[in-house]
């Protein structure tokens, strides 16, 4: 099986933009709203599609993914349990291991400020988490 090269960060942006454009309505301003505040939060994030064209933040692995429903866009952070998070945001997914998500409904306020400090956390957390490479020994020669 061969795997697909990684799609260029332009098309993948124009992928989502079009995905916003479609859901239409409010949850299509809640979406590109915190897509905005994300790229605001850490310019060097990188925008990706995975698991069946799931719009994916990731900076040294994932920050959160984004997902809309019927009722709700939902922005589920892989390592949230690890996360400090202060201003309670996360409303969801809350008695797992390692994740922790946001739903957004129609009419609510989502605190900007903390969303921002929550994605910057989760990039200092996966920034910290990546081990030094190990460093390798001496060459040991084979015996037969």
């Amino acid at each position: 099986m061969t795997q697909n090269a990684p799609l260029p960060p332009a098309a993948v942006a124009a992928m989502i933009d079009e995905k916003v454009q479609e859901l239409g309505g409010w949850r299509a301003k809640v979406f590109a709203r915190v897509r905005e505040l994300i790229h605001e939060a850490d310019p060097e994030v990188v925008e990706e599609l995975k698991w069946m064209g799931t719009p994916v933040w990731s900076h040294e692995g994932i920050l959160c993914t984004g997902e809309t429903y019927k009722t709700a866009v939902k922005l589920t952070f892989l390592k949230g349990a690890a996360l400090s998070d202060p201003a309670g945001l996360f409303n969801s997914s809350l008695d797992g291991n390692a994740r922790r998500a946001i739903d957004i409904r129609e009419g609510d306020r989502l605190n900007e400020k903390a969303f921002k400090d929550l994605i910057r956390a989760a990039v200092v957390h996966n920034l910290s988490s990546k081990s030094p490479p190990k460093a390798r020994g001496p060459a040991r020669k084979r015996t037969k």
